[in-house]
Order: C-alpha cells, then structure tokens, then sequence
C-alpha cells in the first residue's frame, strides 16, 4: 500500500537513502508523485520520483528496508505506482539502476524493457553503468 510522502516523513526516508537532504525531500513532497510504501499502517520503503522534462514520470528510487525484502513490497509498490501513473495520463514509465543491482531483475519481470546505459568511466564518479527501463503502460 502506498500514501503520499510528506515532509514528516523525513527521518524514516533519510534512514533508507542517507544523502536525501531535507530540502530534496520537499521537491519530491511538491511534485506529488512520491510515496512511503506501507505494510499495514507501518512504513517499509519509499519510493521517489519525478517528471522528468516535465511530461515523462521517472522512478528515482525504490527503497524497501532491508528486514522487509523479499516479501513483495517492492513489486506491488511498483504496480500501485503505475496504477497512479496511467489514472494521471501518463502512457510510460522511466527508470533506471545500476547494473551491478539486483533490482532490474524485479523490473525485467514486472514487464520493464531495456532502454540503453549510461557509462561513467573517467570521470571522478566511478559506478557500474546505469541501465534505462521503461515500460508502457497503455
């Protein structure tokens, strides 16, 4: 079950992602498309997105904790995302993770397709390469 994220939901955000400051939290909360992911009444994970370009609805982050994995929270956060996504008129879903993460496998399966990666050798930020999914939802 997903709710709205709101500003008070800060501490228990900042705990899942550390580098979330404040003020990033107060976008999400004012782009109205982010929401805490809800086992009964008590909070398990987030997830964060934005419109990317001001039209296409792009997942940052889905973070469940880490005692909660594996119970399909994550997958059904992502099914009443795009519920939310389709009900607001939106034909698609962008994401994307890093390929050393496991949870592309999750997105594979819930139907997402691979979109190409970006590469970020020689630069002072060193990662895997970052994989784009999308997923169309008409």
């Amino acid at each position: 079950m997903l709710r709205k994220i709101t500003i008070n939901d800060y501490e228990f955000a900042s705990r899942l992602l550390p580098r979330l400051k404040k003020k990033d939290l107060e976008a999400y909360v004012a782009a109205d498309k982010s929401f805490v992911i809800l086992n009964g009444a008590r909070p398990v994970g987030i997830l964060l997105s934005i419109l990317l370009w001001e039209r296409i609805p792009f997942l940052e982050h889905l973070i469940i904790e880490e005692e909660s994995r594996g119970q399909g929270f994550g997958s059904q956060a992502l099914k009443d995302f795009e519920a939310f996504i389709k009900e607001e008129g939106h034909p698609l879903v962008l994401l994307s993770t890093q390929a050393d993460e496991k949870a592309q496998c999750l997105y594979r399966r819930l139907g997402y397709v691979d979109n190409g990666a970006l590469f970020m050798g020689h630069t002072p930020y060193p990662q895997p390469a970052e994989i784009f999914l999308y997923k169309n939802l008409i």
